[in-house]
Protein backbone atom coordinates (compact mmCIF):
# COMPACT_ATOMS: atom_id res chain seq x y z
CA UNK A 1 0.00 0.00 0.00
CA UNK A 2 1.16 3.34 -0.88
CA UNK A 3 -0.66 5.86 0.55
CA UNK A 4 -4.09 7.38 -0.42
CA UNK A 5 -5.85 7.39 -3.86
CA UNK A 6 -8.39 9.95 -4.58
CA UNK A 7 -11.03 8.19 -6.88
CA UNK A 8 -13.01 10.69 -9.41
CA UNK A 9 -15.92 9.26 -11.36
CA UNK A 10 -19.07 10.35 -12.22
CA UNK A 11 -22.75 8.89 -12.49
CA UNK A 12 -23.57 9.58 -16.26
CA UNK A 13 -27.13 9.90 -17.17
CA UNK A 14 -28.11 10.02 -20.94
CA UNK A 15 -31.12 11.38 -22.88
CA UNK A 16 -33.46 8.68 -21.43
CA UNK A 17 -32.23 8.62 -18.05
CA UNK A 18 -30.22 5.75 -18.07
CA UNK A 19 -26.91 5.22 -16.01
CA UNK A 20 -23.67 4.09 -17.64
CA UNK A 21 -21.61 1.56 -16.23
CA UNK A 22 -18.59 -0.26 -16.90
CA UNK A 23 -16.75 -3.45 -16.03
CA UNK A 24 -12.93 -3.70 -16.38
CA UNK A 25 -11.08 -6.63 -18.56
CA UNK A 26 -9.59 -8.74 -16.43
CA UNK A 27 -6.31 -9.01 -17.18
CA UNK A 28 -6.19 -5.62 -15.17
CA UNK A 29 -7.04 -7.67 -11.96
CA UNK A 30 -8.15 -5.51 -8.73
CA UNK A 31 -10.41 -4.23 -6.38
CA UNK A 32 -13.24 -3.38 -8.96
CA UNK A 33 -12.57 -6.39 -11.02
CA UNK A 34 -15.79 -8.93 -12.65
CA UNK A 35 -18.17 -5.79 -11.08
CA UNK A 36 -20.32 -3.50 -13.03
CA UNK A 37 -19.09 0.33 -11.70
CA UNK A 38 -19.60 3.77 -12.73
CA UNK A 39 -16.72 5.15 -14.93
CA UNK A 40 -13.68 6.86 -13.40
CA UNK A 41 -10.24 6.41 -11.93
CA UNK A 42 -7.10 7.90 -10.06
CA UNK A 43 -6.98 11.54 -9.55
CA UNK A 44 -3.61 12.71 -11.26
CA UNK A 45 -1.20 15.07 -9.64
CA UNK A 46 -1.89 18.76 -10.71
CA UNK A 47 -5.64 17.77 -12.08
CA UNK A 48 -8.65 19.74 -10.40
CA UNK A 49 -11.46 16.94 -9.72
CA UNK A 50 -13.72 18.35 -12.53
CA UNK A 51 -10.95 17.78 -14.90
CA UNK A 52 -9.75 14.69 -13.61
CA UNK A 53 -13.34 13.12 -13.93
CA UNK A 54 -13.51 14.28 -17.70
CA UNK A 55 -10.40 12.87 -18.54
CA UNK A 56 -11.26 9.56 -17.05
CA UNK A 57 -14.46 9.69 -18.52
CA UNK A 58 -13.14 10.52 -21.65
CA UNK A 59 -10.37 7.69 -21.47
CA UNK A 60 -12.87 4.93 -20.37
CA UNK A 61 -15.62 5.70 -22.47
CA UNK A 62 -14.94 8.22 -25.14
CA UNK A 63 -17.72 10.01 -24.17
CA UNK A 64 -17.94 13.83 -23.54
CA UNK A 65 -20.11 14.59 -20.21
CA UNK A 66 -21.46 18.14 -18.03
CA UNK A 67 -20.98 17.74 -14.35
CA UNK A 68 -24.40 18.45 -13.02
CA UNK A 69 -23.63 18.22 -9.09
CA UNK A 70 -21.32 16.86 -6.70
CA UNK A 71 -21.92 13.65 -4.54
CA UNK A 72 -21.15 13.01 -1.26
CA UNK A 73 -17.32 12.01 -1.06
CA UNK A 74 -17.10 8.60 1.26
CA UNK A 75 -13.84 5.87 1.46
CA UNK A 76 -13.14 2.25 1.31
CA UNK A 77 -10.16 0.65 3.41
CA UNK A 78 -9.48 -2.86 2.65
CA UNK A 79 -7.22 -4.41 5.23
CA UNK A 80 -5.50 -8.34 5.07
CA UNK A 81 -3.85 -9.06 8.86
CA UNK A 82 -4.00 -5.39 10.41
CA UNK A 83 -2.58 -4.28 6.82
CA UNK A 84 -3.90 -1.71 4.71
CA UNK A 85 -4.40 -3.14 1.12
CA UNK A 86 -6.36 -0.27 -0.13
CA UNK A 87 -7.57 3.34 1.12
CA UNK A 88 -9.35 5.02 -1.40
CA UNK A 89 -11.69 8.61 -1.44
CA UNK A 90 -14.17 8.30 -3.99
CA UNK A 91 -15.06 11.87 -5.14
CA UNK A 92 -18.00 11.57 -7.72
CA UNK A 93 -20.31 13.74 -9.74
CA UNK A 94 -23.57 13.38 -11.25
CA UNK A 95 -23.54 14.11 -14.91
CA UNK A 96 -25.08 14.09 -18.29
CA UNK A 97 -23.76 13.22 -21.61
CA UNK A 98 -22.95 15.75 -23.42
CA UNK A 99 -21.50 13.84 -27.12
CA UNK A 100 -19.86 10.75 -28.10
CA UNK A 101 -20.80 7.02 -28.79
CA UNK A 102 -19.98 5.08 -26.08
CA UNK A 103 -16.16 2.89 -26.47
CA UNK A 104 -14.82 1.67 -24.07
CA UNK A 105 -11.17 1.85 -23.56
CA UNK A 106 -8.36 -0.19 -23.27
CA UNK A 107 -8.79 -1.21 -19.47
CA UNK A 108 -12.69 -0.82 -20.03
CA UNK A 109 -13.51 -4.55 -21.50
CA UNK A 110 -17.37 -3.56 -21.29
CA UNK A 111 -19.68 -0.34 -21.38
CA UNK A 112 -23.32 -0.36 -20.73
CA UNK A 113 -26.41 2.25 -20.76
CA UNK A 114 -28.80 0.74 -18.15
CA UNK A 115 -31.93 1.17 -17.14
CA UNK A 116 -32.23 2.16 -13.71
CA UNK A 117 -34.92 -0.34 -12.56
CA UNK A 118 -32.75 -2.77 -14.18
CA UNK A 119 -29.88 -1.62 -12.15
CA UNK A 120 -30.57 -3.99 -8.97
CA UNK A 121 -30.06 -6.82 -11.09
CA UNK A 122 -26.27 -6.74 -12.02
CA UNK A 123 -24.03 -7.17 -10.39
CA UNK A 124 -22.79 -4.15 -9.28
CA UNK A 125 -19.55 -3.62 -6.97
CA UNK A 126 -20.49 -2.97 -3.25
CA UNK A 127 -18.69 0.42 -3.12
CA UNK A 128 -21.03 1.61 -7.00
CA UNK A 129 -23.80 0.24 -4.95
CA UNK A 130 -23.25 2.47 -2.25
CA UNK A 131 -22.58 5.71 -4.67
CA UNK A 132 -25.78 5.38 -6.16
CA UNK A 133 -27.55 5.10 -2.88
CA UNK A 134 -25.87 8.52 -2.11
CA UNK A 135 -27.53 9.66 -5.62
CA UNK A 136 -30.43 8.42 -4.67
CA UNK A 137 -30.48 6.42 -7.18
CA UNK A 138 -30.98 2.49 -5.40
Amino acid sequence: MTGVMVAVGAIIEDKKGRILLVKHVSARGGFWQGKWICPGGKLEEGETIEEGIKREIKEETSLDIELTRPLVPFDRVVKEDKKVMLHVIYIDYMARLVAGELRPGSDVGEGRWVERKSLSQLELHEDTKRLLEIAGIM
